[in-house]
Order: C-alpha cells, then sequence, then structure tokens
C-alpha cells in the first residue's frame, strides 16, 4: 500500500552522495517533493542531475544516503537495503526515445502490460486510453520509424505511463527535437502529467522547459544544491549569483551592504570604472549589514530613459541597440560595466546616445556571492 510521509513528501531523497573514482558527481543532497508535483532538476552539463536521477531509478548505487517513494525505501546504503530497478514501478523517458523500431506504436507501448502479464483485453483498453490522451490514437498501426521525432516521444511518454507507475522519469526528452516542436511539448508534457497526476522529475539544462514545466525546480552545481523553489521565486528571488546568472539574464555588480534599512532591505555601494554609487535594494537570504554581495537586475527591470528624473538613476551610453520585434535588446556603458537592457521600440534608442537608467528598488536584490 502506498503510503506519503509525515512531511507530506511521496518522494524523498536524504544525504544523497555518488563518487566516480576520485570525483564527487553528488554532493550530500537531500529533497522531497509531494506526491502528484513536478519537480525539475535543472544545471550544466556535470552538475549531477542526471546521476541524481539514475540513482533514484536505480540505474547507480550511491555511496550514501536513503531514497524513499510513498513511504518505501528504494535505496538505503547504511541498512544494506537496493531495491532493483525492474522491481520501483518506475517509468521512465529518455532523450533517444529508446523505442523498438519493428513494432507498431501499439505494440510499443503494450509491452510494458505484457511483461507484467496483464490480460489482453486491460492491455487494449489501456492503450487505447493513452495513446488518445497523448494524440496518437490515429497512428497505433503505424511503425515507430514512420512517425516525426515528436511523434516518437510521444509514444515514448505513452509507454512509460501506460503501466500507471508510481513515479515518472525524465531524462532530457525534448533536447533532440527543433526549437518550434520543443516548445509545443514542453506543454503537452506539462498538461499530460497533470492529467495523470504521477509524481515527475525531469532533468534537463534548459531554463525555459524547467520555468515553464515545473511545480519545484531545483538548481544545481558541482554536485550539490544551489537552490530549490517555485518558477517565480527561482526567477525573481535567487539565492546567490550562480543561480541568479544560470536562470535568465541578469546584470551582476560586485559590492558591499553598507546600511539596513529595513528588514529585508538595505543599501549596496557599488563601485565601477571610477563610479561609485549607493543603491537601494531587496536583501536576499544570507545577506547582511557590513557583508560583500552582488547587485542583480534583470534586464526587464532596468528602464533607459532621455531625462534625469531623479532618483535611483546611473548615466550611461548606449553602446548597442538591436530590434528584436517586440522589444529592443540593449548595452549601455556605465564606467567599464555594460548593462543589458530590454527597451521599448517607441523609446527609439541610438548608439553613442547619454541615457539615464532608473532601477526599482523593489527588482534591485542583493544575492550572495
Amino acid at each position: 500500500m502506498t503510503t506519503v510521509s509525515a512531511s507530506g513528501a511521496y518522494l524523498e531523497v536524504q544525504g544523497l552522495m555518488k563518487w566516480f573514482g576520485s570525483d564527487r558527481a553528488v554532493d550530500d543532497i537531500s529533497f522531497s517533493l509531494p506526491k502528484g508535483q513536478f519537480l525539475t532538476l535543472l544545471g550544466p552539463s556535470g552538475c549531477g542531475k542526471t546521476t541524481t536521477l539514475m540513482s533514484i531509478a536505480g540505474l547507480h548505487g550511491i555511496d550514501a544516503g536513503v531514497i524513499r517513494v510513498g513511504g518505501t525505501v528504494y535505496t538505503s546504503k547504511a541498512d544494506g537495503i537496493f531495491l532493483p530497478p525492474e522491481k520501483r514501478d518506475i517509468g521512465m523517458v529518455f532523450q533517444s526515445y529508446a523505442i523498438w523500431p519493428h513494432m507498431t506504436v501499439k505494440q510499443n507501448v503494450a509491452y510494458p502490460l505484457e511483461i507484467r502479464k496483464v490480460e489482453r483485453r486491460e492491455i487494449d483498453a489501456r492503450v487505447a486510453d493513452v495513446l488518445r490522451l497523448v494524440g496518437l490514437a490515429d497512428m497505433s498501426e503505424k511503425l515507430a520509424t514512420q512517425l516525426s521525432g515528436g511523434q516518437q516521444q510521444r509514444a515514448a511518454l505513452a509507454r512509460a505511463i501506460v503501466s500507471r507507475p508510481r513515479l515518472l522519469l525524465f531524462d532530457e526528452p525534448l533536447s533532440n527535437l527543433d526549437l518550434k516542436l520543443r516548445e509545443q511539448m514542453r506543454v503537452e508534457l506539462k498538461r499530460i502529467q497533470h492529467e495523470v497526476g504521477i509524481t515527475s522529475v525531469y532533468v534537463t539544462h534548459d531554463q525555459a522547459e524547467a520555468l515553464v514545466m515545473s511545480d519545484e525546480i531545483i538548481v544545481m552545481s558541482k554536485g550539490r544544491i544551489q537552490q530549490k523553489g517555485g518558477p517565480h521565486q527561482i526567477y525573481a528571488r535567487p539565492i546567490n549569483a550562480y543561480v541568479s546568472n544560470f536562470i535568465g539574464v541578469a546584470n551582476l555588480l560586485k559590492g558591499r551592504v553598507v546600511g539596513v534599512t529595513a528588514p529585508g532591505r538595505g543599501d549596496v555601494e557599488i563601485a565601477e570604472g571610477g563610479h561609485r554609487v549607493k543603491l537601494s535594494c531587496q536583501l536576499g537570504e544570507g545577506v547582511a549589514m557590513g557583508e560583500e554581495a552582488v547587485v542583480s537586475v534583470r534586464p526587464e527591470n532596468v528602464h533607459a530613459e532621455r531625462v534625469n528624473g531623479g532618483g535611483q538613476r546611473l548615466e550611461g551610453e548606449v553602446l548597442q541597440a538591436i530590434f528584436l520585434g517586440n522589444y529592443v535588446d540593449c548595452r549601455v556603458r556605465w564606467g567599464e560595466f555594460e548593462w543589458k537592457v530590454l527597451a521599448h521600440p517607441r523609446d527609439r534608442l541610438r548608439e553613442g546616445e547619454k541615457v539615464y537608467l532608473r532601477l526599482d528598488p523593489e527588482h534591485t536584490l542583493a544575492v550572495q556571492q
């Protein structure tokens, strides 16, 4: 019987460690996920996200830690428990699709039920249901080789969910698709996961995928968790410079906290190319009076204006203004620093023009280095 821990967690990873020779791929990470939620492990190559996923799947042994799903211990190094992958009741969707070319779509999707010796009538009914869900009902008799890349990925997803697993794992499943199809499949995957309600863990290096699809995101670096939170929290309130720079684009300037004006607010002094200025900021977690910090401002929160209206403004020169349809991508030099600015086309900013950069204290964040 499936149970949920007293903490409300369905998937629990505690103190996970994994070494490959002298390389510590996963370094003492812990997290949990409620039932039915969609979690993304996000980070660059080599950050430990895929190793974490494979450890949950049982495709890697671990060097320390505990992995539980629905109250069942899948792996516990200290207790000598290791449930084999085939007994974990996990569905997986791989980057390479991994569907059999000599089988029809229907045969591919039915396979997990056949090896479980489910009755044929039930197999046919469940396969028909899941093919309708993924939009492949009209292609059930086609060979896998007759499908497009997006259709093959849908077939792989159908095969992963047809057995109604306890957990669904995705290993960068959209990376082989072209950009337009990736954008479409992000929305479709999230819709399908929401409909079936299977707790899911998704691995990607693509920040847009993470923001679009996830209930929770874990940003990883060098085998460690940098931050865990919802998409809006991760983007708007990054905990440090690494997360700020990895999720989206940010202007990052080193400074020092010289005053605390209210709980969670303060003044940070920055110096660049002979300029020294004090900025009013939101103070992120772990940033305190007298400490060094990094000021992070998203390009969409930097406003370039021709008139100095006072307040929190920096005088600069437009180095570049590239028209991209619904916005203009600008670079504005202030001292030796180049600010990234997203301007509206109607502002008609020109290269060489003097502008004043207005920074809203509500969207100017001081974070840990």
